[in-house]
């Protein structure tokens, strides 16, 4: 065992050192951080999906027929 693990393991874990009510606050912050992060990920992610619809909305005729999968010359005979 290395020496630094044997001192690790003497003198205990940060979490023994500090008080109960300190660790409890620190669990507590980083549930709501993370909380946070994925409210603005859903955030983001619903922002995306309306700028793709406003950009679908204002399309010109000439780019929603280029974007169309069908082709046009099977209609003519």
């Amino acid at each position: 065992m290395s020496k630094k693990r044997q001192r690790q393991e003497e003198e205990g874990t940060l979490k023994d050192l500090l008080q109960d009510d300190l660790v409890k606050q620190l669990q507590s912050k980083k549930a709501d951080l993370k909380k946070q992060e994925e409210e603005r990920k859903e955030e983001e992610k619903q922002k995306r999906i309306e700028e793709r619809k406003q950009r679908e909305a204002n399309k010109s005729f000439e780019e929603l027929l280029n974007d169309s999968n069908l082709d046009w010359k099977s209609f003519k005979k």
